[in-house]
């Protein structure tokens, strides 16, 4: 390996690492806003929705930090947690999907589980 090419893996890790933890950002902020707007007093298909919302912010907020800790985190534990916020993501947009007006909460959410599984990618 050259050191060139070296350099293009480390700037492209840098830059995959850095567009999942905005993607983290927006989603988290989106699925808040999402959950801020249901009744908790609200019928079981809001609770869903708020549930969810609330779960999304959670890990996605979680992620991001992990993200931007640097490299002070093992790989393994990078992985699993971009992992979790991958799936976490999914499950949310399919939620969203179902509830009118949160197609939004649905569109960041399967844009952040796609930035993190192009983080994957750079990672394996």
């Amino acid at each position: 390996m050259t050191s060139t090419t070296s350099q293009q893996e480390l700037i492209r890790f840098l830059e995959d690492r850095f567009a999942c933890a905005q993607a983290c950002t927006e989603c988290a902020r989106v699925c808040a806003l999402r959950a801020s707007l249901m009744d908790p007093d609200g019928p079981k298909e809001q609770d869903l929705v708020r549930r969810k919302g609330i779960q999304c912010t959670e890990v996605c907020d979680a992620t991001c930090l992990v993200l931007s800790e640097g490299v002070h985190r093992d790989e393994a534990a990078v992985r699993s947690q971009v992992e979790w916020c991958r799936d976490v993501c999914l499950d949310g947009a399919q939620v969203f999907d179902e509830y009118d007006g949160a197609q939004d909460a649905a569109k960041e959410c399967r844009a952040c589980a796609q930035a993190c599984a192009d983080f994957l990618a750079v990672l394996r």
